[in-house]
């Protein structure tokens, strides 16, 4: 209290001054009206950026607790796609029914690894087996195929990635449905090729690549690409394309890991057949 009152004592005109100073000011903004809407327009501009920043603070601070809401909005919607259903000569089956005919199911997962850069990659999620995921289920974002689950522990998943060049999926283009095999080589990250295309079968740059329903691991129609470049034919019946890839592997954060339900029942009667 002492240094208090020896400070004010020291600088007791510099107050005054400035206590003045402060009265005057809120003499001529209340009595001045030009003044006046000089000073709160001032005023509503200065808070008004100092709340801009806050909240766009408070937004960073909360974009992975939006993303995780935004990913579980989209899995959600992902589900209540008709595609998901298996069409009977009445209606769809949705949730409600008890026979539960819906024959795919999405479930969420966040990237916690990937990489790019080898001939063999790999995504490692951040669920497992107590979440539901289970080897051979196809994994997509939402710009198309990903790879396919190959083992499981109770909290966390490694996919084969798109990228690996033990992975070949089957694929059609989509404006004809003229089917071929989908592979990595290796070389580009964002690329990839579509073989096995007879050389008759129309096809253009800028046509849309998508799984075909030959697959048993995606639905029919998930976008891979588009062709990005046409080889002629070497003399065979067949021709190669040039697969721009619809996902950037390396920007990767989200993933659907899709569940067929229907799955062991086609198998086991393909397997039947060729036995």
């Amino acid at each position: 209290m002492k240094n208090l009152l020896q400070l004010i004592v020291r600088f007791h005109f510099t107050i005054l001054f400035l206590i003045i100073e402060l009265v005057c000011f809120l003499l001529l903004v209340n009595n001045n009206n030009y003044h006046k809407t000089i000073f709160l327009n001032s005023n509503n501009a200065l808070s008004g950026g100092i709340y801009n920043k806050v909240t766009s603070f408070s937004d960073y601070i909360r974009l992975t607790e939006i993303n995780d809401q935004l990913n579980k909005e989209n899995t959600q919607l992902h589900n209540l796609l008709s595609e998901n259903y298996k069409l009977t000569a009445d209606s769809f089956f949705f949730f409600e029914d008890s026979l539960f005919k819906q024959q795919y199911v999405y479930r969420s997962a966040k990237v916690i690894n990937n990489s790019i850069n080898k001939q063999r990659n790999y995504i490692t999620l951040n669920k497992g087996r107590k979440h539901g995921i289970k080897p051979e289920m196809g994994v997509v974002a939402n710009n198309g195929v990903v790879g396919i689950v190959k083992s499981v522990s109770d909290n966390y998943s490694t996919v084969l990635s798109l990228l690996n060049s033990r992975l070949k999926i089957s694929a059609k283009i989509k404006k004809n449905n003229h089917h071929g095999s989908l592979y990595w080589d290796g070389k580009d990250y964002r690329r990839a090729k579509l073989i096995e295309i007879p050389s008759h079968v129309n096809i253009n740059v800028g046509d849309t690549i998508t799984t075909s329903s030959f697959s048993s691991v995606f639905p029919e129609g998930i976008l891979i690409g588009t062709a990005d470049k046409i080889l002629p034919s070497s003399g065979g019946n067949f021709r190669e394309v040039i697969v721009l890839l619809s996902n950037d592997f390396n920007q990767l954060s989200y993933v659907d890991v899709i569940g067929d339900l229907l799955k062991n029942e086609r198998l086991e009667l393909e397997k039947e057949v060729e036995q």
